[in-house]
């Protein structure tokens, strides 16, 4: 594989690393989107990032809670306010990337936010977060989410 995807995924996983650390500060906070954005611009680790991916996962994050909020509501077992800011955030990104990043694959999404919350969540967190994003990626991506199961299932069936 050649360097340039690979720098390419790194980038990307450091956006939502800083996308996660904005949004946490927003939850707790409810600082409007520009202040959190100029102070991630001061943190290490913001030149590293996919600078335009990260700027779509904040903003839109921020600028769709409460539409993101009712997609994950449908899947998670207490109201989101109640959630940890972490799980929330991790959750918030999931949702957000699965609903408007087309060309990264479901199951990247999920891992991506399963990854943030085992790097800044509590003991369990990415299990809950693997568990609801499954289910919304079914909601939202059900076309993309049936023909991987297909695909699983029949390469099942293929095996002696």
């Amino acid at each position: 594989m050649s360097a340039a995807p690979s720098k390419t995924r790194q980038a990307r996983r450091q956006s939502r690393q800083v996308a996660l650390q904005g949004l946490y500060q927003w939850l707790l906070s409810g600082e409007d989107a520009g202040s959190i954005d100029a102070h991630l611009r001061d943190q290490g680790g913001y030149a590293k990032c996919d600078q335009a991916h990260l700027d779509l996962l904040l903003h839109g994050c921020i600028r769709e809670a409460g539409a993101l909020d009712a997609v994950l509501a449908r899947h998670v077992d207490r109201p989101t306010k109640d959630l940890s800011p972490v799980e929330h955030a991790a959750l918030l990104i999931g949702a957000f990337e699965l609903q408007h990043c087309m060309d990264v694959p479901y199951k990247v999404v999920i891992n991506e936010a399963v990854e943030l919350a085992k790097g800044f969540g509590g003991t369990d967190g990415h299990k809950y977060v693997n568990g609801v994003l499954d289910r919304v990626a079914a909601q939202l991506r059900a076309v993309e989410v049936e023909a991987a199961r297909a695909g699983r299932a029949s390469q099942k069936a293929s095996r002696p």
